[in-house]
């Protein structure tokens, strides 16, 4: 099992994306300061979208100009397509990541294109900035709320199509949270036979309580970074049925007591937590 790994919460993008309220920019930017109080080295601070479709991420620029700036601590933003990923890089992040569905129904509801089109919209975008770090994102990787689950040949295909991009690693996620742990290790070990030399973190939602057990499987297969959210706030409004995030604090206790390190300090994290849950509480509505 490993010895280490590297956690990003992603509370404040998509903690907050499902919610039916707009946590102010100030809020959000302290929100993310605790994180960074607790030792949280990855934060995933913003998406790159519309926000006339997804109020929830309006002023994206705006909390990436006020985020704080803290020693070991990276922060990183999503884009649909290459419009959103050059509004990221102006923004000043240095790690964006590129997302796509392997479920062409997802696509279609997430992107407004299919999964072919969407990632031709990215090619191009790592060798016009080599000083941008990119990753991918491979939504509904394993099960699609439209099409049903996803063959891991589909997801293997998919994975190749992302690492020609030039991302530097690949982001599997349930986003449905219903994969069973034997479905995710299939396609992990599937697309780690195509791409022996690509990182692959995962991205884990949870419906049935079996989130843990995959992390357990895929810490046997050598992963070593894993998505999670603080108070498993998450879900995706274009994915019906979709449940919320890994909770970071659920993680970290799970992986501390298998002496597994992450760094994070957990009464930091506890206060960083209830911070979410007072934010989200005082929020107004997302405009109708």
């Amino acid at each position: 099992m490993a010895a280490a790994v590297t956690l990003t919460d992603v509370v404040l993008r998509d903690g907050l994306q499902d919610e039916p309220v707009v946590v102010p920019v100030p809020d959000r930017v302290a929100v993310a300061r605790a994180l960074a109080e607790a030792g949280v080295p990855c934060i995933e601070a913003a998406s790159f979208v519309d926000p006339a479709r997804v109020p929830q991420m309006a002023g994206a620029e705006e909390l990436v100009a006020a985020l704080p700036t803290t020693p070991g601590v990276r922060h990183s933003g999503i884009a649909l397509n290459a419009r959103g990923a050059r509004r990221a890089i102006r923004s000043g992040l240095q790690e964006v990541t590129l997302v796509v569905s392997a479920g062409q129904g997802h696509s279609r509801a997430n992107a407004g294109r299919d999964t072919a089109a969407a990632l031709a919209g990215f090619e191009g975008l790592a060798a016009a900035h080599p000083s941008i770090t990119f990753t991918a994102g491979v939504a509904t990787a394993f099960v699609c709320p439209f099409d049903g689950p996803v063959p891991p040949e589909r997801l293997q295909g998919i994975a190749r199509s992302c690492a020609d991009l030039g991302v530097e690693r690949i982001n599997l996620a349930d986003t449905l949270g219903t994969a069973t742990p034997e479905h995710v290790t299939e396609s992990l070990e599937a697309v780690r036979a195509v791409l022996p030399a690509t990182e692959l973190a995962l991205h884990l939602h949870d419906a049935h309580g079996q989130a843990l057990r995959t992390v357990d499987r895929a810490l046997a297969l050598g992963v070593t970074r894993f998505d999670s959210a603080l108070g498993g706030y998450g879900g995706c409004p274009f994915a019906p049925g979709a449940h919320g995030n890994l909770a970071t604090e659920g993680l970290v206790a799970h992986l501390h007591a298998r002496g597994v390190r992450t760094g994070i300090d957990v009464e930091h994290l506890s206060r960083a937590a209830s911070l979410v849950r007072e934010v989200i509480a005082a929020a107004p509505a997302c405009p109708r």
